[in-house]
């Protein structure tokens, strides 16, 4: 062998000794999530920067469906084994996760990895996802409801635009103004409607389901038809039949007849905020969710989604999750997330350098959200709901309220049907984890 073969050999040696373990040794992470649009695009971003910004471990981002698709799949995958490292599972799948048995709590790794301040996640996007003031999920895509309206609507139908309702009884009145005037067909319709009368309960400190919204032991029974809950479905029913009120549907509907002019004000999850600014024709404002008088302040609740570690796996790659765990926390990327979402960046730090480098003084809308969260009580009923099947019965409670919101059906007995058939869903639910 030559000379300068021998070196070209050794050099080899070297090079395989170096690189090729490292290379072979790369730990993959297989994260589902449900993710598309502009937040797909941002979450593959993200997604990518992990991976250039490191060579041991690979994260693979998949997207699953729907929430509800993404959930079934995981489920059937479990029982094969073939199930991802990472599951990105949205809010009414927090006591499904909790029941399954397959998931390895992130407070768990924390105590054994560290490297995540919990202390600097927002409180209220905390609680939502705490057991006993333990983190089982890690926060991610948060979101909440806040009250969208149409200042040049406001302009047309002589009200003044830096004055939005903050209560029930201003939406009638201003609703009355803006049919009245003709400046828009109606004046209200909401998004995700079932979501929303569980946001009036958590803005009003009133629990709705027992064991304090399932928080303190398992619900068995649903409080939603009680004097609250049948006096602001009333008004609901009261603003449409005055034409004040439209019904627009269970999702997003709602949000074409705010961004076409039909309605002046939406009341839709937060998550929506770039996509009516990029599609609006007109100066978009946001506030507070109204209120009812007389009734103590609570605070808005959390929707969105978090990401759920499943048990299964082998050692480094729980490594792996939790070094892009500690990646997506990271004040840049918190940052980069919001901006490019509308989602709540996680922790408190990303609030801050949002704050010190006018993001919000250049955009006032996204600041509406955290205000509203962060001036909110802390108090167990405005955490959120734990329920099992939650998804079903939001169709439940939804069904109701169409019914209600339509004058079919009276709203205390509306509320009562779907009450009971909820209650039944819950035993059949308990009768699971007895």
């Amino acid at each position: 062998m030559t000379r300068r073969l021998v070196r070209a050999f050794l050099l080899a040696v070297v090079l395989v000794g170096l690189l090729g373990p490292a290379a072979a040794a790369q730990i993959e992470v297989q994260f589902w999530h449900s993710m598309s649009g502009a937040a797909g695009r941002a979450l593959n971003d993200l997604v990518e920067r992990f991976n250039a910004s490191q060579s041991e471990y690979r994260v693979h981002a998949q997207f699953s469906g729907s929430y509800a698709e993404a959930l079934t799949r995981a489920i059937a995958a479990l029982r094969t084994g073939q199930a991802p490292n990472i599951l990105q599972v949205y809010e009414v799948g927090t006591q499904t996760m909790l029941d399954s048995g397959a998931i390895i709590p992130v407070y768990e790794l924390a105590e054994s990895r560290g490297g995540i301040d919990f202390g600097d996640i927002s409180r209220p996007i905390f609680n939502y996802y705490a057991v006993d003031g333990k983190l089982y999920s890690m926060p991610f895509n948060s979101s909440t409801a806040m009250l969208y309206y149409n200042k040049d609507i406001f302009r047309k139908a002589g009200l003044d635009p830096n004055r939005p309702p903050t209560t029930f009884d201003e939406v009638l009145e201003m609703g009355r103004q803006i049919v009245a005037s003709g400046a828009a067909p109606h004046a209200i319709s909401f998004g995700w409607p079932a979501w929303v009368f569980e946001q009036a309960h958590a803005t009003h400190n009133q629990f709705y389901a027992n064991n304090a919204n399932g928080r303190a032991g398992r619900a068995t029974e649903v409080l939603f038809n009680g004097p609250f809950g049948v006096e602001v479905v009333t008004h609901w029913r009261r603003w449409a039949e005055e034409g004040v009120f439209v019904y627009g549907g269970r999702e997003y509907s709602a949000n074409q007849a705010f961004i076409s002019g039909q309605i002046a004000m939406l009341i839709q999850s937060t998550s929506s905020l770039a996509s009516i600014e990029e599609a609006a024709n007109f100066e978009v404002g946001t506030t507070f969710l109204p209120r009812l008088e007389g009734y103590p302040r609570g605070n808005s609740v959390i929707g969105g989604a978090s990401l759920w570690v499943l048990k299964g796996q082998s050692e480094r790659e729980l490594d792996g999750v939790w070094e892009f765990f500690k990646f997506i926390n990271r004040t840049e990327n918190a940052v980069a997330w919001h901006q490019g979402t509308g989602y709540f960046p996680v922790t408190n730090s990303a609030v801050k350098t949002l704050l010190d480098s006018g993001w919000f003084a250049e955009n006032p809308n996204s600041l509406t959200a955290f205000l509203q969260i962060l001036t909110g009580s802390d108090h167990p009923a405005a955490q959120g709901v734990l329920l099992g099947q939650f998804v079903e019965i939001r169709d439940i409670v939804d069904t109701a309220l169409e019914d209600a919101l339509n004058g079919r059906v009276p709203v205390q007995r509306a509320l009562d049907q779907a009450a009971a058939r909820v209650n039944q869903v819950l035993a059949d639910y308990a009768l699971l984890y007895q």
